[in-house]
């Protein structure tokens, strides 16, 4: 095996596997060194100085721009996102187990705001409450917008999820004596936990990182995502960069945490078995 010679569409796809990592993270990779430019530096290369100058900055108050309150509203849109969306797609999954009139009707109209452009959906949630004498805000219009976007997704993992989940285990559950409370919580939400998890992380960061469908509906106080386009009109230091890599490495710390979770569950799970 390890004499065999490597065929010209492996040597292909690992050209374009490279490609695709360079123009993924060689962007990322820029921002992250301009980031630790020096007191002088500027927006491009070469550095000037080495410091962490401009993560500082990031703490102080800014001539435009405000990170804090714009990175708080964006977090807390995230959660409240990611917490409807794991409820939803949870019952839309128990209830799509079974079948009942207009279900296919009701499965397309959920996920059709995917086929829509996310521009659009903003303007048409932002005109809507123009209409209706309410004033758009980020934890109202932009909220709802971002349940158009991250629910579908949710639903379509959670109907993955279930149509491999066999139904033996709560049958056996149910010959044992449990009810269907104690089913659910015993025996189907343990199972599916990681999923949960993997539908909650989907929410939080597709909300976290909207732009399109903020646009129209944050109304007058900024996301962070919308802060970040302001500043790049306005801001000429590379405060920016270093926002960038806070911001980066924030979604990698959720990223692990997520993965840190799931994990658990997994171990748990396993020692639970065991000792059965």
């Amino acid at each position: 095996m390890n004499g065999e010679r490597r065929t010209a569409e492996f040597w292909f796809l690992a050209l374009f596997f490279a490609l695709f990592v360079l123009f993924l993270y060689g962007p990322l990779s820029a921002i992250l060194i301009l980031s630790f430019q020096g007191p002088g530096g500027g927006l491009t290369f070469p550095l000037d100085g080495v410091s962490l100058h401009w993560f500082h900055n990031l703490t102080q108050q800014q001539a435009v721009g405000d990170f804090g309150s714009s990175f708080r509203r964006s977090f807390l849109l995230g959660i409240m996102v990611m917490l409807v969306t794991v409820v939803v797609s949870l019952l839309a999954g128990l209830a799509f187990r079974r079948k009942f009139v207009g279900a296919t009707p009701l499965f397309y109209l959920s996920i059709a705001s995917l086929v829509v452009p996310s521009i659009i959906i903003s303007l048409g949630i932002g005109v809507m409450f123009q209409q209706l004498g309410l004033r758009p805000s980020w934890y109202t219009s932009a909220f709802g917008a971002h349940l158009t976007w991250t629910l579908p997704f949710g639903v379509l993992i959670m109907f993955a999820v279930f149509n491999r989940f066999s139904p033996s285990y709560e049958e056996a559950a149910r010959d044992l004596g449990a009810t269907s409370w104690q089913t659910f919580r015993h025996v189907v939400l343990p199972m599916i936990a990681p999923m949960l998890i993997g539908v909650g992380l989907f929410g939080f960061t597709l909300s976290y990182d909207e732009f399109a469908r903020t646009l129209m509906t944050a109304g007058t106080y900024n996301t962070l995502p919308l802060e970040i386009y302001g500043m790049t009109t306005n801001v000429t230091t590379p405060v920016l960069y270093a926002l960038g890599t806070v911001t980066t490495l924030f979604s990698f710390l959720v990223i692990l945490l997520t993965l840190g979770a799931i994990v658990w569950i997994g171990r748990r799970r396993l020692r639970g078995q065991d000792t059965a």
